[in-house]
């Protein structure tokens, strides 16, 4: 957007305007719906830090899926928009043979995807490499090895793509894709990425009239996985994504079978360490403000966990952890001024019971990066767009809010959350917070309050 704005002093009293923002706000805490729950809401003049409307904003919810606002604003402020993950393959080349064995190394790349780790195959293919005498080493040193985010613990049976661990090198979203094919009659074909860490049983059948049933459990066998596979399907293909439990080795497998696949023999096994040598060839992300795409417009839990854990490492030293992370976040905020009474950070998705946030806090937060101009274009355009894409492709799509609209969504059990931008071209901007907590079997209800609310302040402006 490229648009910054002057900042208020900090000792500028805070101000509410007899307005239909404010009078929106007071309905919101009136109605009966959220009499058991807890809102706190902050609607701030970016320009000139004046407070329009303001209820409970200093008290401390939690804010949801609204931690990535503080995720991408120190990364941002912290890494840089420009920050480029690395993944490189460690060894030493004596003629045809990487001798040393080979090291895959990674630095928390959280886009890494086996196609990039089949072209760093090519690479050596291209040098001439055809084999590889010795271990397949994997260093995951630059994370420590506490894989699970803080409070995912609360769910620890969930085997979804969502709830995956976070690990230095994670290939795939530290997941596995099973992909069926009809093959004959009624059988089928079962492939699984990234290829070799994933070993099958049982059999999925393909039935042109049935119904989708596929089962897939997963269960740890010695350093790899097992797939017991029942049910059918009738599509020409399927696909079930699951998590890996323990990410380790996941990539190093992978990579044996890709440079087996590609002609290189492996004398040795796949194990954790390091193993000697330079840097052979390497792969390079896209940049953060390209990465942080997903963690803004479509709230993705693993990208914002994996560049979470990388502020620990960047800004308080190796291996990174989680603890790090949330100090090295907490620690900015201070240095901004940007932390309010009672705000904890201690993920950096928003999931499940981890964080605190005020209303005020987050408003401040917003306006102070709206105001920077060496990041304010790469932190707005990272945002949802209301009525067009990410989290708010089907909300506030009337004329007076669609695509005027840039904000992060935040939904759980009994938490609901909208806080970001109104931006217009011929009128004031505002940042706004609205956080409800304890709404449970209230969601609709208080997602639809936000949304009205917004639209008021969209059409008040």
């Amino acid at each position: 957007m490229g648009l910054t704005f002057a900042k208020a002093a900090p000792s500028e009293p805070a101000q509410v305007d007899d307005s239909d923002a404010a009078r929106a706000v007071a309905a919101i805490v009136a109605d009966k719906s959220f009499s058991r729950g807890k809102v706190g809401i902050s609607i701030v003049d970016l320009e000139t830090g004046k407070v329009l409307a303001a209820h409970n904003e200093h008290e401390a919810m939690n804010p949801a899926s609204n931690a990535k606002l503080y995720t991408a604003a120190a990364a941002l402020s912290l890494l840089g928009p420009a920050h480029r993950y690395e993944t490189s393959l460690v060894g030493s080349i004596r003629g045809e043979t990487v001798n040393t064995g080979l090291t895959v190394r990674g630095y928390g790349d959280p886009s890494l995807k086996t196609a990039d780790l089949a072209g760093l195959v090519q690479e050596l293919v291209g040098l001439g490499i055809r084999n590889i005498n010795g271990d397949i080493f994997v260093d995951q040193a630059f994370f420590d090895d506490v894989y699970t985010p803080p409070a995912f613990e609360q769910q620890p049976n969930e085997w979804a793509y969502f709830r995956a661990p976070v690990s230095a090198i994670a290939l795939n979203r530290n997941t596995v894709t099973a992909t069926m094919r009809p093959s004959g009659k009624s059988s089928s074909i079962v492939t699984f990425d990234p290829p070799g860490f994933v070993d099958a049983e049982g059999a999925i059948n393909h039935d042109d009239g049935g119904t989708e049933s596929v089962k897939m459990a997963l269960s740890p066998q010695g350093q790899r996985l097992k797939a017991k596979l029942a049910g059918s399907f009738s599509t020409p293909l399927y696909r079930i994504t699951k998590r890996v439990e323990d990410p380790t080795l996941l990539a190093g497998y992978a990579l044996k079978a890709l440079l087996e696949g590609a002609g290189i023999k492996v004398s040795g096994e796949v194990k954790s360490g390091k193993g000697k040598g330079h840097v052979l060839v390497r792969h390079q992300s896209a940049t953060l403000s390209e990465l942080l795409f997903p963690v803004g417009k479509n709230s993705d839990n693993f990208y914002a966990e994996m560049i979470f854990k990388t502020l620990g490492g960047e800004a308080k030293g190796r291996p990174a952890s989680s603890g790090n992370a949330a100090d090295a976040v907490t620690k900015w905020l201070e240095s901004e001024q940007l932390l309010d009474a009672g705000m904890l950070i201690k993920n950096g998705s928003g999931l499940f019971d981890a964080n605190r946030v005020t209303a005020s806090g987050m408003t401040s937060l917003l306006k102070r990066m709206a105001g920077d101009p060496k990041v304010a274009t790469e932190y707005i355009a990272q945002l949802a767009v209301s009525g067009v894409d990410g989290t708010l492709a089907r909300r506030l799509r009337g004329a007076s809010t669609r695509g005027f609209i840039r904000a992060k969504t935040g939904t759980l059990n009994d938490t609901i959350a909208l806080s970001g931008y109104v931006l217009r071209k011929t009128k004031r901007p505002i940042a706004f917070s609205i956080l409800f907590n304890s709404v449970g079997g209230k969601q609709d209800s208080a997602r639809a309050a936000a949304d009205h609310l917004v639209e008021k302040l969209a059409r008040e402006q």
